[in-house]
């Protein structure tokens, strides 16, 4: 069997394991596709790497496919359903990868990278055989149904991260993500520990191909039922919480915010009480839209602060929260939170600096390409993850921004991070984003686009309101009312793109 064995008698062979409101297959179904996935998988020619690229928008298949990797001692490569030939054809030479799986909606892109690669095998599902594709569900019912061997050693999947500061750079989910073993049948018994597998069914919101979302395959993979939604819909959320008796999810604040839009009477109309853990994740929360979300459904609510190349460095629960808001919570093992100054010295508690971490492994930050590197001015034990921030003296973090984001206009430091808080605690303000142009006397200004619900809020309101609020230098120059910010499927602020759009290189006069 897959080593599911130990579930499908707790669970019972027929109960749902993993549905997307198309197709469900129960614990029984998914054991036997399971071993007939990892028979086809193994059969391919992987290469030395052993790296299989996911390229397909969320579904049950695409869950399978990814478990399926890992049993098979293979490397996932999750890519972005949204990327073009180009980017993909980069993403699957970096990652020496020679088979993708895709489905319908991916195929034709996946099918041109392939191509650009050269030596390739696309697999889809829900998509006929040809010349350039093989299909899925036919592999898979050609396979004999044998027993998936326990005694493979699992490899981490390689991420890609750091898409929207430059090119994605290439990275193992690190141990505190994956945990590995010396085969197969140690990773379950590990993933099976984790303590959001406690909590079940599991709800997945986010496209599978962040870290975030991905947590739902191992916890599939340690028993846990999954309900996975094809795309984002707020309410949509809510009608799965409430017909599947949803007791967890991992979301980010972008999902809070749209939630929050709904009309009040659409959020009332359903029941959100089944549900006792949501962990969010992928960007800063503004204060009072996490306060909005805690009162509603209660102090179920998780922090999990970190990256991608290290997993979590920190966290904090509702109550602690509450009690410390806008904290990201205290650093958790193997992490020693550290601030330092711009000379490599130790800040006191309040003071703010950059923020960095030592890892007690003596792993640090490390990148598959070693040429990507980490910060040279740091041990090697010790990295950060490009933000700024300070420590109070119970240990809680708090981000004050992003390195990158930092503006310094006339000499002064100028952090963006607090303008946004200004803006988004304003009622009817739905987003925004505030960031640095070149100004041919300052050196840089600030500039704010705000996202608003209410057309009362005028843009010369909102600016009125940043000078109530804030120090005069730190208040926008120019602030402007947009339909949209571009946000990455997991929340953040694509501040290259708002630079390139409004002013990035180009000298402005004032």
């Amino acid at each position: 069997m897959s080593g599911l064995r130990e579930t499908i008698a707790e669970r019972g062979p027929g109960e749902i394991a993993v549905t997307d409101g198309r197709t469900a297959l129960t614990w029984s179904e998914l054991d036997t596709v399971l071993d007939r996935a990892i028979g086809v998988l193994r059969g391919l020619d992987t290469g030395p790497a052993g790296r299989v690229a996911v390229l397909a928008h969320n579904s049950t298949e695409t869950v399978v496919a990814h478990a399926a990797i890992a049993l098979a001692g293979l490397s996932a490569v999750p890519v972005s359903a949204h990327l073009k030939p180009g980017e993909v054809e980069y993403v699957l030479t970096v990652a020496q990868a020679r088979v993708v799986l895709a489905g319908p909606e991916t195929l034709e892109v996946a099918v041109q990278a392939a191509a650009a690669v050269g030596d390739f095998d696309v697999l889809a599902w829900r998509s006929a055989s040809s010349a350039d594709v093989r299909g899925w569900e036919s592999l898979l019912a050609a396979a004999p149904d044998v027993p998936a061997a326990l005694d493979l050693v699992p490899r981490p999947p390689l991420m890609f991260t750091s898409g929207t500061t430059g090119r994605p750079k290439p990275v193992e989910q690190p141990p505190t993500t994956f945990p590995g073993g010396a085969d197969v049948r140690e990773l379950l018994e590990r993933l099976r520990a984790n303590p959001l597998a406690a909590f079940s069914p599991h709800l997945v919101v986010g496209p599978l191909h962040h870290t975030g979302p991905l947590t739902a395959v191992r916890l599939l993979l340690a028993g846990t039922p999954l309900v996975v939604l094809p795309r984002f819909d707020a309410e949509g959320v809510l009608r799965a919480v409430q017909e599947h008796r949803v007791a967890a999810s991992v979301m980010v604040p972008t999902h809070f915010a749209r939630l929050l839009a709904l009309p009040e009477q659409v959020r009332k109309a359903y029941d959100t009480s089944s549900l006792r853990k949501v962990v969010h994740t992928g960007a800063a929360c503004p204060v009072e839209l996490k306060r909005r979300m805690i009162a509603w459904w209660g102090p179920i609510l998780d922090e999990a602060y970190g990256g991608t190349e290290v997993g979590t460095t920190n966290s904090i629960d509702s109550i602690e929260w509450l009690a410390h808001p806008g904290s990201v919570g205290r650093a958790v093992p193997p992490y020693e939170v550290l601030v330092l100054d711009a000379d490599g010295r130790t800040l006191p508690p309040g003071t703010t600096g950059r923020l960095c971490f030592r890892d007690a492994t003596g792993r640090g930050l490390v990148y598959a390409d070693p040429s990507h590197g980490k910060d040279a001015d740091l041990p090697p034990d010790v990295f950060t993850l490009g933000e700024v921030g300070h420590v109070d003296a119970d240990g809680y973090v708090y981000i004050t921004d992003r390195v990158s984001d930092l503006v310094v206009s006339g000499g002064v430091n100028v952090y963006p991070a607090e303008v946004e808080a200004v803006l988004t605690a304003v009622p009817g303000v739905v987003d925004a984003a505030a960031f640095g142009v070149l100004h041919e006397e300052m050196g840089e200004e600030l500039r704010a686009l705000v996202v608003v619900a209410d057309p009362a809020l005028t843009a010369q309101a909102l600016l009125e309101h940043c000078r109530a609020h804030l120090a005069h230098y730190k208040c926008p120059r120019l602030l402007t009312v947009v339909d949209e910010l571009p946000r990455t499927a997991m929340g953040k602020l694509d501040k290259r793109a708002l630079r390139a759009q409004h002013g990035a290189g180009v000298a402005v006069s004032g």
